[in-house]
């Protein structure tokens, strides 16, 4: 058989290269003469650059930034061999990395000195995964680092940290006005949140990163306040776009910056060839480290069997966990959902054992599907 193999990550026990790979070793015990074309996926979030690496390879290039609370940083992005360069917002502002720090402290500052960095070193088609930041600065910082001027009532320069928000006075967009001239600017995300108001980027994502439940509507009137003043000088309002609330309000920034939104597993699957690969399969597998309703919303298993349903192709879902949802969405998009956990585990024993319990649940698969295959024997 001919199977794609194309899982996102299972986020804190294995990138999607490894899970992949860890299919693979268990096909290959029943399967001895299958051909498996290995496709990591991501949709923008961590892992994005080591999919696209390990699918089509890539240049690395390696630029000095700050992370989000302002800690001088070297930080990897990609030149894919068709040009264009993608950078990944959770290597830069991520989570984990800002440790116990204020979210109000916080500033998306290191992602645009990279994009100006890029833009100046003559790229002219660049990328932006968006997922994983840590920051709910609505952009500000991203844009004050490329020429956005922001300063107090006293005309101190403000640098864009959320805390700084409340306090913009004066507003001079005459720096960003020709920055990105000529850049072909992609963002890459699976969120269509709002910047503001209950579906927005702090009512949503704020609590994840630190904004407490009796902040949420302060730090939303200050996010409010800034857009409403960026908009006013632009030719049209943005601030309510779908993503413009993605990463914390990056996403506003980025259309501020003329970026066009686009699901993140859609281009990552364009990019590595994803749909071709899938036309000549006889299986698709996937799967992510925990599946649920939300899963559908353009992750990146929802998109590997959207291609698979278009190609005619089956394909099955072998995640960490799958909590199935009430009306059967879930089941319905795949053929055969599939957990790692066969018996009562911690959390922290799932993780652990990943590698072997995917290959075990890969193998049982294959073992199922070529007992009945046309083509056995």
């Amino acid at each position: 058989m001919r199977w794609v193999i194309a899982p996102d990550s299972y986020k804190g026990s294995l990138d999607a290269a490894g899970v992949a790979q860890a299919m693979r070793q268990g096909i290959a015990q029943v399967d001895h003469q299958a051909v498996c074309i290995l496709r990591p996926m991501a949709d923008g979030g961590e892992g994005t650059l080591d999919a696209l690496h390990a699918a089509v390879g890539g240049e690395w290039l390696c630029y000095p930034v700050c992370n989000a609370v302002g800690q001088s940083m070297d930080v990897d992005c990609l030149l894919l061999p068709d040009g264009t360069v993608v950078l990944e917002v959770a290597r830069i502002i991520g989570l984990p990395d800002a440790g116990n720090s204020d979210v109000k402290d916080r500033s998306s500052r290191g992602v645009g000195q990279l994009l100006l960095a890029l833009v100046r070193d003559g790229y002219h088609r660049i990328a932006v995964a968006l997922g994983g930041s840590s920051t709910n600065d609505a952009g500000a910082g991203c844009l004050a680092a490329m020429g956005l001027q922001l300063m107090d009532e006293a005309g101190v320069v403000l640098h864009g940290r959320l805390q700084d928000l409340a306090s913009v006075h004066v507003l001079n967009t005459d720096g960003l006005a020709c920055c990105m001239d000529g850049v072909s600017l992609e963002v890459w995300s699976d969120v269509e949140n709002p910047l503001i108001g209950p579906q927005g980027a702090t009512a949503v994502f704020g609590p994840q990163k630190g904004v407490s439940a009796r902040d949420i509507q302060e730090v939303d009137g200050w996010i409010a306040y800034f857009a409403g003043l960026l908009d006013a000088g632009l030719p049209h309002p943005l601030r309510d776009l779908p993503g413009s609330g993605a990463a914390g309000g990056l996403g506003y920034a980025m259309q501020v910056l003329g970026g066009r939104m686009v699901s993140g597993a859609q281009a990552v699957a364009q990019h590595i060839g994803l749909a071709d690969e899938i036309a000549s399969a006889d299986w698709v597998l996937t799967g992510e480290g925990r599946s649920d309703s939300q899963t559908l919303s353009g992750k990146a298993p929802a998109c590997v069997a959207s291609l698979a349903r278009q190609a005619a192709v089956p394909v099955s879902l072998l995640s960490g966990a799958i909590i199935a949802d009430h009306a059967g969405a879930l089941a319905g998009a795949f053929d055969g959902c599939y957990s790692l956990c066969n018996r009562p585990m911690t959390l922290g024993e799932a993780m652990n054992e990943a590698p072997d319990r995917i290959a075990q649940q890969a193998e049982q698969l294959a073992r199922t599907i070529l007992a009945v295959w046309p083509g056995r024997g």
